[in-house]
């Protein structure tokens, strides 16, 4: 493209990156004048807006209309950073508002190439209100079941971060973005640069990927597949074997195939059989069933309340069929308030856009130490709890290793759980329910026992649905 620099590309050069020679059908809003020098009657800024309009051949800071990404047809927006600063004025919110109304009308996706400054100063009050004409567009938008990508370009400051950028369901940024509420000239003289950075809101769970430039036509195509709009789709199927010898992480090496394919392994005799194998090393983890289960992984990174939790996994695949099934993992870690607030997130995405749901549980239990209990940890549990209990698509659960307590049942399926023959579920861990009961440690393989835990109890006990050998 003829910029240099990706991040810094026209609103036209952004738009071709995505939809190359598929073409871009431009709209436009029906003019409305504005009064001489704007609502204020700000001495010079009539002058300005036609400097700007010299040097970037737009009309106003954002450029909207239709187009076609990678097959799948879509409304795009673009801000024009050299046009003001990318700045949000009157004319630009009508703009901003007609792309949100145009996705409404015609059921599209609506993708948003972000780079702006934020309001305009030269309309004070009449720019910052802006923000709410688009924060009800976009929530019209979502209530009507359509989902909406921003990319963020450098800068992305502002208003228009706080709206358009950090309140789409899919917030990817090119590298070396400076993206940030708070834009350069008005942040604390010592502030860390990092912090806003695409880099640096990446890391704080505020952005989902870094994409670079060369790869985000390709990248936004999967997001629109896995993001729909949608008609109903089936529940995820169960996954029915477990993932071969050297997949993701673990081994299943010593196993005989799963269900449907030969033998299946032998399931735990005692309580504390199954406790041990839940805990082995080599049995598969939550990457080993994912890379076996989707041809295509598309991460949702961090809480949006700045934090993440690494072990936990959440995001859209696609599988070999095409179908997008929304996942939620645990990865054997005591879970933290960040992993159950992304979790939480991620279920009601895919609820609103009519994506099932698979969830896998394998947590010894929700973090108990004081930075937990901090950030939250009840609520959060309590949040994710509520988002499967409210969701209307189908979830549907596989225990693939330790189910330790309230921390791994929130991601569990009412009545559609399923469990592997490495798996385990308890209402606490047979060593904690040793001590509660002022057993000695030596009694914490018969405490297992009595707690029933092992797969084929969970059956019996109405738990789990079926055993995934």
């Amino acid at each position: 493209m003829p910029d240099a620099d990706p991040a810094r590309a026209t609103a036209r050069e952004a738009i071709a990156l995505l939809t190359g020679a598929t073409g871009f059908t431009e709209h436009r809003p029906p003019p409305r004048p504005l009064p001489p020098d704007g609502p204020l009657g700000w001495s010079g800024y009539d002058a300005a807006r036609e400097r700007a309009s010299a040097r970037t051949g737009e009309e106003e800071s954002v450029v909207y209309g239709t187009g076609v990404v990678g097959g799948r047809p879509c409304a795009l927006l673009s801000f024009e950073f050299g046009f003001l600063g990318g700045s949000l004025g009157r004319n630009t919110g009508d703009r901003l508002a007609a792309a949100y109304e145009l996705a409404l009308t015609r059921r599209l996706p609506l993708v948003a190439l972000v780079a702006t400054g934020g309001s305009r100063m030269q309309e004070g009050m009449v720019a910052l209100t802006q923000l709410q004409r688009v924060a009800a567009a976009s929530t019209r938008l979502r209530a009507a079941g359509l989902p909406q990508i921003a990319v963020v370009r450098d800068p992305t400051t502002g208003g228009g971060w706080a709206t358009v950028g950090a309140g789409a369901d899919v917030v990817l940024a090119l590298p070396g973005a400076q993206v940030g509420f708070a834009g350069s000239r008005v942040r604390p003289p010592d502030a860390d640069p990092y912090a806003y950075s695409a880099e640096g809101q990446f890391a704080a769970g505020q952005v989902d990927a870094v994409v670079p430039a060369d790869e985000l036509a390709a990248t936004v195509t999967q997001w629109l597949r896995a993001l729909g709009p949608h008609e109903d789709l089936p529940a995820a199927p169960v996954p029915r074997a477990l993932p071969t010898a050297g997949a993701g992480t673990g081994s299943a090496a010593g196993r005989g195939p799963a269900a449907g394919g030969g033998p299946v392994a032998p399931l735990p005799g005692t309580g504390r059989e199954a406790v041990a194998r839940a805990r082995d090393p080599r049995r598969p983890r939550a990457g080993a069933y994912l890379a076996d289960y989707f041809a295509v992984r598309l991460p949702l990174h961090g809480d949006r309340s700045g934090a993440t939790d690494p072990g936990l996994l959440c995001g859209l695949g696609l599988r070999t069929d095409g179908q997008p099934v929304a996942y939620v993992a645990q990865c054997g870690t005591p879970t933290r308030p960040a992993g159950y607030r992304a979790a939480a997130r991620t279920i009601r995405l895919a609820d609103r856009l009519g994506v099932p749901v698979l969830t896998l549980v394998d947590t010894p239990g929700a973090a108990n130490d004081a930075e937990a209990e901090r950030a939250g940890a009840g609520a959060a549990i309590a949040d994710t709890f509520a988002a499967i209990a409210a969701a209307r698509v189908p979830v549907t659960t596989l225990v693939i290793g330790e189910g330790g307590s309230g921390g791994a049942l929130a991601l569990a399926a009412p009545e559609n759980t399923h469990v592997t023959v490495d798996s385990y579920f308890s209402v606490i861990a047979p060593e904690l329910a040793a001590a509660i009961l002022k057993r000695p440690p030596s009694e914490t393989g018969a405490t297992a026992d009595q707690l029933r835990l092992r797969p084929q109890d969970l059956v019996e006990l109405g738990f789990a649905r079926s055993i995934v050998g």
